[in-house]
């Protein structure tokens, strides 16, 4: 497998310290040799999260309001304080990332080292479905680092395949899935074959066979990684498809759920306290008008 872009690795490692000891668990490498094709992690069913902590609030004691003014906008109280300066700790600064640093070239070199068979996978996915035939789903798939990218037609429902972020391929490689997909309505697929005729952009629908999803490469020329990959994640829809489409629906219930609590109780505007102090001496008026004479 070719090496990952040396930039990509540098931003991952500078961030990767911060991650669990649990997270490495869930995601463990493995070695490249033939296996089952399997999800990794916990596969969302629409279960809520448990609740966040509340976070630490903050205020200004009286003795330190210099003035206050409140005003009403978008149906909510706006409370301007001016109040004494207030020692603050420095402000955060993005990371610098130097490739040629030592320290990131060591980082990186760990990371490849603990990371021999990972490789990151872009998916793009227009998912067509027709009230007189099965689903199909035309997707374009680009492996960071390495080969082409590849436009192939399938007959899984690719939003199926949305609820998991990590998996691994027959081939005992962990693939790691960035997926953004849309789901459209045809009337029928005769229709949706006369828009690959026409010129707008689709291609041509080939012929799939009925029964357990399949695909057809219908642009690029992917190596045997990229097809293994592909083939990988056509055998976790078969192997796992009502497992896949219970936690899809699950998915959908919570979010209908979500826009209908949303509708019937909208948010109501939060009154907010917005806290300011000066930082440094306004010009004299005298000066302002000075230099406006001078002009």
């Amino acid at each position: 497998m070719k090496p990952i872009p040396l930039l990509f690795l540098a931003v991952w490692v500078s961030i990767s310290p911060a991650r669990s000891q649990e997270e490495k668990s869930t995601v463990p490498d493995e070695p490249a040799a033939s296996t089952t094709a399997r999800i990794l992690g916990t596969l969302p069913d629409g279960t809520p999260p448990p609740p966040e902590e509340p976070k630490p609030g903050f205020s200004v004691p009286a003795g330190k309001v210099i003035e206050r003014e409140i005003v009403q906008e978008g149906g909510r109280r706006i409370t301007l304080q001016r109040v004494a300066p207030i020692k603050l700790p420095p402000p955060l600064e993005a990371p610098r990332i130097d490739v040629a640093d030592p320290a990131i070239q060591q980082r990186v070199g760990d990371f490849s080292e603990e990371h021999p068979n990972t490789e990151f996978l872009f998916i793009g996915g227009s998912v067509f479905h027709s009230k007189d035939s099965s689903v199909r789903t035309l997707v374009n798939l680009s492996p960071l680092g390495r080969g082409e990218s590849v436009t192939f037609w399938s007959s899984a429902d690719f939003g199926l395949l949305s609820g998991f972020s990590s998996f691994v391929g027959s081939d005992g490689i962990t693939h790691s899935l960035m997926m953004a997909w849309s789901r459209q309505e045809v009337d029928s697929l005769s229709d949706l074959v006369g828009k690959a005729a026409d010129g707008s952009g689709i291609s041509k629908i080939p012929d799939l066979p009925a029964g357990k999803a399949t695909f057809a490469i219908t642009q690029g020329k992917p190596d045997a990684e990229t097809l293994t990959a592909i083939q990988s994640l056509h055998d976790l829809y078969n192997n796992d498809y009502e497992r896949l489409k219970t936690a899809f629906e699950g998915r959908e219930r919570a979010r209908i759920a979500n826009e209908a609590e949303l509708k019937a109780h909208p948010p109501k505007p939060k009154d907010i306290v917005l806290n300011y102090w000066r930082i440094g001496a306004a010009k004299p008026a005298a000066d302002v008008s000075q230099k406006g004479g001078e002009k």
